[in-house]
């Protein structure tokens, strides 16, 4: 038996015979041959054929051997083939998928998700993203963090009432989760250092093009730290890794996307909130999108960054668990960090002593019940710690450029979209 090898592998295998499969990307008749252009999950191979020719998107097994050919994807194609044909069509796709840009609309992209995403360029934002989930994990465990899985239906709202779904939980009002920040906090008392990446649920009426009603998030959250600086120093740590590992795991999706990707400065620049309002003339307790952009090109220009940190958040902007900065109580050891000119994570330094979160729930007029399962774990001792989250599918429209965060998601959930 030959066994299957990857279109990418051909030059490996020159004047043997081997074993391709994968979808039909492209037909071409010639007067006295065929070529028949094959996809699968490492690119494009080419075989050569004077027999028949199976219509584009059936799933074949194609066995010949290797020769050489410039003009051959990877300069390399099968001759005197022998296919197989193992799944057909019953309908033709909605658009074809060998042309080099898909020219359907967005909506219609979204619609027919199941069979576009296999158009080259359209699947080159999930290899990013999938490299970049591996570089946060490689990165976290290389610092001593532990992979959790917490909860998605929870009893209570994590930062408010007015954003969540409510669901019925046998007779029971539960919520879906807006984010692990309870879980994760919990959690610093067994692991110290913990991360997980998962869905969390934003039932916010936004009708943009940068917000999901769910998407992927990726949190951490360590203790034993002195300030929020401290979470910075490390988010600046699994940025870098996360790059790093899109560089070596999506390499071709990078070239076809034409991506350049961002340098991380040894120290990535930070501003005070004070500062930023005072750049961007504004009076407003936060950054509106445009302030965020004029500060990013801003810190470009000034220090060679596509990151930025903005510190120092008014306290009353910022989730009740947050940490006051001791010095100047009214803002926050918080930050946001924002890249090309959006902001991608928010994160910061939390309370830690159980009569400081008794007290913060009181100064909102908010009752402790709701948050009794939080809670315990600062009744037995916690340390000090802080964390982030960054929203995968924003990350990754930010880096490959995509005007909609739609466009970075296999199948996305918003205002008006559930299926497919």
């Amino acid at each position: 038996m030959i066994s299957r090898v990857m279109s990418a592998e051909l030059a490996e295998h020159a004047g043997q015979r081997v074993t391709i499969a994968g979808w039909v990307h492209r037909r071409r008749r010639l007067k006295s041959v065929s070529f028949l252009v094959v996809r699968d999950r490492a690119g494009l191979a080419q075989a050569v054929t004077e027999g028949d020719l199976p219509p584009e998107e059936s799933v074949v097994e194609v066995t010949g051997t290797v020769a050489a050919n410039p003009q051959a994807p990877g300069g390399f194609e099968l001759v005197s083939p022998e296919v197989e044909v193992l799944a057909e069509p019953r309908v033709a796709p909605p658009f074809d998928l060998y042309r080099p840009v898909v020219g359907a609309s967005l909506p219609t992209v979204l619609d027919h998700a199941p069979v576009a995403l296999r158009h080259p360029l359209l699947r080159a934002p999930l290899e990013i993203s999938a490299a970049s989930a591996a570089g946060f994990r490689e990165t976290l465990d290389g610092l001593g963090f532990t992979e959790i899985h917490t909860p998605k239906i929870v009893a209570s709202a994590t930062e408010s009432g007015a954003n969540v779904f409510g669901i019925d939980y046998f007779g029971r009002t539960a919520y879906l989760a807006q984010s692990p920040q309870f879980y994760k906090q919990t959690m610093v008392g067994v692991f110290e250092r913990v991360y997980e990446v998962g869905p969390v649920f934003r039932a916010e009426p936004h009708d943009t093009v940068r917000h999901l009603a769910q998407y992927t998030s990726l949190d951490a959250e360590l203790g034993f730290i002195r300030d929020h600086r401290d979470v910075m120093a490390v988010l600046r740590e699994v940025v870098a890794g996360m790059l790093d590992s899109v560089r070596r795991r999506a390499a071709p999706a990078l070239d076809l996307l034409e991506v350049a990707l961002p340098e991380v400065p040894d120290e990535i620049p930070a501003i005070h909130f004070t500062e930023a309002q005072e750049l961007t003339s504004s009076g407003e307790p936060d950054l509106a999108p445009a302030q965020e952009r004029w500060l990013s090109e801003w810190a470009e220009k000034e220090h060679g960054s596509e990151f930025l940190f903005v510190t120092g958040y008014p306290m009353a902007k910022r989730p009740f668990y947050t940490h006051p900065d001791p010095a100047r109580p009214g803002y926050s050891n918080g930050f946001d960090l924002l890249f090309r000119g959006m902001e991608l994570v928010t994160g910061g330094q939390r309370l830690h002593r159980y009569a400081d979160y008794t007290a913060a729930l009181a100064a909102k007029n908010e009752e402790t019940g709701p948050y009794r399962g939080y809670l315990q774990a600062f009744r037995y001792g916690m340390p000090p710690h802080g964390g982030f989250a960054m929203g995968l599918e924003r990350w990754t429209a930010r880096l490959t450029g995509a005007a909609n965060i739609r466009e970075s998601t296999a199948f996305p959930r918003d205002l008006n979209r559930l299926s497919p």
